[in-house]
């Protein structure tokens, strides 16, 4: 009787309209799904990150959709700095213009017990999204979103943090149309946009340091290349002085030297204080 009753629902299995036909119209359901995203990501210039939802950085799985820059491999190099400064695992930082929350969600992962993110910025959107992040990775503790443009949110910190991190909106105006469709089509202007040269929000970021740095802080930040790197760099060490020190350019991921002799679009570089703030730049 057993035998005959699995023998029967074997059978049945087998019938039109029974098991069989609902998976496969299940999958040609998802099949045109995805050839219709496919589709769309070829001939709108999508970036696939926005098609899947995810970008791979670093060691994570970043969610990130349109409204968000999507991370750059370079910018892992920002987390790698963080971790060479001494005792950065209990200090506070600030992961400035967050986005996704990558950097914040990547260094809180790297700090101790004691150690704190606090992420800023002035979207929603992002400001939605880097919560998303923080939450897939547990990272609730250790990384508090804050809505609020650049060091606005900051109020209560002043005089405490150890480190500054961010990667701004560099590129000026009028380079925005020339910009791969990828980049310049779906990525948020919000996040790309630095003004007329590209240094409108650098040297903001730049004025501000001393209000949050605790003595002896770390400041690192991206900038556009080249000319933005030399003129940071002589604007850092002309202006404050007596405040940063051992300003100099390091190299990418790509071995792409900065600031100075800067061919790619990002570039890292450095600065170091040692009475007051130790300062790094990355261009």
């Amino acid at each position: 009787m057993l035998a005959s009753a699995s023998a029967a629902a074997g059978v049945a299995a087998l019938l039109p309209g029974r098991l069989k036909p609902k998976p496969r119209a299940d999958l040609l359901k998802r099949l045109a799904t995805a050839a219709a995203l496919w589709l769309r990501h070829v001939r709108d210039r999508r970036p696939f990150q926005y098609v899947v939802g995810n970008e791979h950085w670093r060691d994570l799985v970043v969610a990130v959709r349109e409204g968000v820059l999507i991370p750059r491999p370079e910018t892992e190099a920002v987390v790698d700095m963080v971790g060479k400064v001494e005792g950065f695992e209990a200090g506070c930082w600030a992961d400035l213009g967050t986005g996704s929350g990558a950097i914040a969600v990547a260094v809180a992962r790297m700090l101790g017990s004691e150690g704190r993110v606090f992420a800023t910025d002035v979207s929603e959107v992002a400001i939605e999204v880097a919560r998303l992040n923080v939450q897939r990775y547990g990272m609730q503790d250790k990384v508090e979103i804050r809505h609020g443009s650049w060091f606005e949110p900051l109020e209560d910190l002043k005089g405490k943090l150890m480190g500054v991190i961010s990667n701004p909106p560099y590129i000026p105006t009028e380079d925005l149309p020339g910009l791969q469709p990828e980049v310049g089509w779906h990525e948020p202007k919000l996040a790309l946009d630095g003004g007329k040269d590209g240094l409108e929000h650098l040297l903001h970021l730049c004025e501000g340091l001393s209000s949050v740095l605790k003595p002896g802080g770390f400041f690192v930040f991206e900038t556009n290349g080249n000319k933005q790197s030399e003129f940071l760099v002589d604007f850092i060490r002309t202006k404050w002085d007596s405040s940063f020190r051992d300003v100099e350019a390091v190299l990418d991921f790509a071995d792409i030297k900065h600031p100075c002799h800067l061919e790619e679009e990002t570039n890292i570089l450095i600065k170091e204080t040692e009475i007051k703030w130790d300062m790094i730049v990355i261009s």
